[in-house]
């Protein structure tokens, strides 16, 4: 049985190793490249396919995937969007994700994020750089005096509630799908409520049809000009164009984005002393109220581990005939 796993990361192998020292007998086979039509060829001989990519498959390399037995696609990803679940469909490929490889790890980084933003740690940072150790206008607010508003309140977004009730926030979501299980540390209200009243939005939608531009113009409008908003989703969920504006006009008062429109083109590139390959990104690094991560949310021991061995077992499962609780489309 072998299983090729792309786009491997060099912190991943330790991880890969792992669960191969359990399942001596599958032959794992790593590799840096992604799955597109000029490479779909190189995936002849494999059992099982492992991928974790930002570029989109393009439409041919699904029939050539059936026309090599290829049954299944996992992505040790929450996201898929870089499927074509249709076309998958369509040549009896199953597609598999990890949708919680970790809650948890993205979950501290939305509350790492708000606590840097609430302290202006931004400015801070930058002051003390330039020898300027003023307090002027670095007056800060504390976590328990605000009120936090969770879009998306599924594992991740649940897990956040969490971490801001343990703090004594008050903490007040929308989702689609209220979970009534985190009624004890959160109210659901409806979508506007929720953009009007908070103090903090922090954004853990899925990326889909209804989320693509969810915090547009008029979402940026609802909420309070002393509000800041936290994207730890995906970027296109907040309408950069319609954020610049707002940040330009002072009617927001900061934002922390761990994940951007385009970011495939800049995340995870070293790119120091060079001419940056996005205009939006250009501008948004122009303010000290808003913080930048590259994506980084996931990026812990654990989740790691997780995406790993998850993806592996689903691939494995399914393979061999079984079934995955984790299978989209």
């Amino acid at each position: 049985m072998k299983i090729l796993l792309l786009s491997v990361r060099p912190d991943e192998h330790a991880a890969i190793e792992k669960w191969g020292d359990r399942h001596p007998d599958i032959d794992l086979t790593t590799a840096e490249w992604e799955l597109h039509s000029d490479t779909v060829d190189q995936v002849a001989g494999y059992d099982g396919l492992v991928i974790q990519q930002r570029s989109q498959i393009e439409p041919d390399v699904y029939p050539r995937l059936h026309e090599l037995g290829i049954k299944q696609i996992t992505t040790r990803t929450a996201g898929y969007d870089v499927i074509d679940l249709q076309a998958a469909a369509d040549n009896d490929i199953v597609i598999s994700n990890v949708p919680a490889y970790s809650p948890r790890s993205v979950a501290e980084l939305a509350l790492t994020h708000t606590l840097r933003l609430i302290r202006k740690q931004e400015l801070v940072d930058q002051r003390v750089r330039e020898q300027d150790f003023r307090w002027t206008g670095l007056q800060g607010s504390e976590i328990h005096s605000l009120t936090i508003g969770i879009i998306g309140a599924g594992r991740i977004g649940g897990t956040s509630a969490r971490l801001f009730h343990a703090l004594n926030a008050k903490v007040i979501a929308y989702d689609i799908k209220p979970n009534h299980e985190l009624d004890d540390v959160l109210t659901f209200l409806p979508f506007e409520e929720v953009l009007q009243q908070a103090d903090v939005i922090c954004l853990h939608v899925d990326l889909n049809e209804t989320s693509k531009g969810l915090i547009d113009a008029k979402a940026l409008e609802l909420m309070k000009p002393t509000a800041y908003l936290v994207n730890e989703c995906r970027g296109p969920v907040v309408d950069t164009t319609a954020l610049l504006a707002a940040l330009k006009e002072q009617r927001l008062t900061g934002a922390a984005l761990d994940t951007m429109v385009v970011e495939e083109t800049f995340f995870n590139f070293d790119l120091r002393g060079q001419e940056l390959p996005n205009q939006d990104l250009v501008a948004i690094r122009e303010y000290n109220n808003v913080i930048i991560t590259p994506h980084v949310g996931f990026y812990t021991n654990i989740a790691v581990q997780n995406m790993v061995d998850i993806s592996l077992d689903d691939t494995l499962a399914i393979i061999t005939g079984g079934t995955s609780e984790h299978t989209v489309g």
